[in-house]
């Protein structure tokens, strides 16, 4: 056997046996009526452990030309652990194929039919390295879907939170890197898709919603308490006054929205002066912010 087979055969053996094959059952080799040649005199077929050290032993500038290693096979045989790839995209059928030529690789040599062992690693190689270009693209391909989805999600935040309103300069030359993500995509240009897109979001990340407008017709959605000897309050009285619900019989919707924040939960009638109480609106009325003294608020109705 030569060393340039043996070399090929100790590459498929050492980086593709052991890790891929421990969770697949594969179809064994057809292997009937194979002639066997007669071996020359003094020959002796060469066990695992010498073709290894054959290999460790190995002289590449003996060559009469220097061999190309793949790295595509033993991307191969990690694929099997890489947890970053999906495994829909990962167990395609071109890796599933150089498994499959990988075992017949092996069981050829363990036969004793070097040549066509030396044909199945090739051919294992080949296909483990057509697996690699199709993991690379699919994984572009999700790369670039997934940064259009948040492009898109940068766009509707800033349409529906009124920053495009307000950044209208900013808001359309980033709709105009979406539409050029969408274009590339379409055109499998997936490196322009994901630029296209990346400038979406880097052209949005810095821009935010305008504070809202302050509605001067709203009724005062918190409350301070003040002491009993100013005001008189309680949940009672506070309930009571106009711009609550002019009803002291609706106390317990103000106790119910604060309760797990007073000094004893089951005592209605314990509050302090400093308390921040919430006023809850109850007729879908529009309520904002906290109570000012001495501003004039409409009646609640």
């Amino acid at each position: 056997m030569s060393r340039k087979v043996g070399l090929v055969l100790v590459i498929v053996l050492i980086f593709g046996i052991q890790p891929l094959f421990a969770q697949y059952e594969l179809p064994e080799p057809v292997l009937n009526d194979i002639p066997s040649a007669a071996p020359e005199p003094g020959f002796r077929q060469p066990d695992f452990s010498e073709v290894v050290s054959d290999f460790r032993d190995f002289n590449l500038e003996a060559l009469p030309e220097p061999p190309v290693f793949l790295p595509a096979f033993s991307l191969a045989a990690a694929a099997s652990t890489d947890a970053v790839i999906p495994a829909g995209i990962r167990n395609n059928r071109y890796y599933l194929e150089s498994l499959r030529l990988t075992k017949l690789a092996q069981d050829s040599y363990d036969y004793g039919d070097y040549d066509a062992s030396a044909e199945y690693a090739q051919e294992a190689v080949r296909y483990a390295q057509l697996s690699d270009e199709y993991v690379a693209l699919q994984m572009k391909i999700k790369e670039a879907n997934d940064a259009i989805a948040a492009a898109k999600q940068r766009l509707d935040w800033a349409s529906s939170s009124g920053a495009a309103r307000q950044y209208p300069v900013e808001y359309g030359e980033a709709q105009n890197y979406y539409t050029a993500s969408l274009s590339a995509r379409s055109a499998e240009d997936w490196d322009g898709a994901i630029d296209a897109a990346n400038r979406v979001i880097n052209i949005l990340a810095y821009i935010q919603a305008p504070a809202p407008v302050p509605d001067s017709t709203a009724l005062p959605a918190q409350y301070t308490v003040r002491a009993w000897a100013i005001s008189r309050d309680c949940l009672w009285n506070i309930a009571g006054r106009a711009w609550a619900y002019g009803d002291p019989a609706k106390w317990r919707l103000i106790y119910n929205a604060n309760k797990s924040r007073m000094p004893e939960p089951d005592n209605p009638d314990l509050i302090h002066p400093g308390m921040v109480l919430d006023i809850p609106g109850i007729q879908g009325e529009t309520r904002q912010g906290m109570w000012e003294s001495g501003k004039t608020y409409n009646p609640l109705k």
